[in-house]
């Protein structure tokens, strides 16, 4: 029986990376057993495209990514054959995000996203590096936000975004202000760009995550792994599906239910 063709999913922070400290170095061993079987590892965050790159570099990463919890796909040049990446938009832009965030703000939204903030903000907030922030606030479909007022306030704040066909999303840090896609719409997009090349090659799609942002991402895959995290308790799995939980959190956890899967399908 021919050995299906495993694809990866994953959420980046508090899965792939450390909560606290970034690192992935914990998932190496998983990372190198994927690669040596041509395994492909699909990264989807709500990180931007320029903050994905700088990572991609670090693992030696070639296949495609999914940004901003979904506002769009890269195909990367080479995957393509091609001279330059091409990007392919899920979503609204970030202008229309921030015109729109705007008025509600003037209404009375308690609220402080990236665009409010300097480099230096970041920074405190999310313990990045500078460059790194500046990657961050390289956005295209998506704002993140702290919110400030009430939990009666938010709901009131995510009906508004409603009425705007925008929608509210909670992340490990910030909410994520965006338009009607998700993760999964990468997702399913990637699988089939995968099918067309791997023709009849039965494909098993793998995706891992620790957070709500990922629910619909995990519900989308053949097999959903929960890594435990801050809000995997949150995420809520079909008794139907495939399904795992990490007992360890982050990268410790996704190696050592990636290298599970290795051996349950034959790698």
């Amino acid at each position: 029986m021919e050995q299906s063709q495993l694809i990866i999913f994953t959420d980046l922070d508090g899965t792939l990376l450390d909560h606290n400290t970034y690192s992935w170095q914990p998932a190496k061993p998983a990372l190198d057993r994927l690669k040596a079987a041509n395994i492909p590892v699909i990264l989807s965050s709500s990180k931007t495209a320029a903050e994905i790159q700088a990572l991609r570099l670090e693992l030696d990463n070639h296949d495609p990514y999914i940004v901003e919890n979904g506002a769009a796909v890269v195909l990367p040049a080479s995957w393509l054959g091609a001279k330059t990446d091409r990007v392919v938009n899920f979503g609204a832009s970030r202008e229309v995000l921030l015109s729109v965030l705007k008025r509600l703000r003037e209404d009375g939204a308690k609220f402080q996203g990236f665009a409010d903030m300097s480099v230096k903000q970041l920074v405190e907030y999310t313990g990045l590096s500078e460059e790194a922030a500046v990657r961050a606030r390289q956005r295209h479909g998506t704002e993140p936000v702290l919110w400030l007022g009430t939990k009666a306030e938010l709901r009131s704040f995510e009906a508004a975004l409603g009425e705007e066909n925008l929608r509210l999303v909670a992340g490990g840090r910030f909410y994520h202000v965006m338009g009607q896609f998700d993760k999964a719409d990468g997702a399913r997009f990637l699988l089939g760009k995968y099918r067309e090349r791997c023709g009849k090659k039965q494909l098993v799609s793998i995706a891992l995550g620790d957070s709500p942002n990922d629910q619909r991402m995990l519900e989308s895959a053949d097999i959903a792994v929960v890594v435990r995290g801050v809000n995997s308790d949150q995420v809520v799995l079909s008794a139907r599906r495939h399904a795992m939980r990490s007992l360890k959190p982050g990268p410790a956890g996704w190696n050592d239910c990636v290298l599970n899967l290795l051996f349950e399908y034959g790698y």
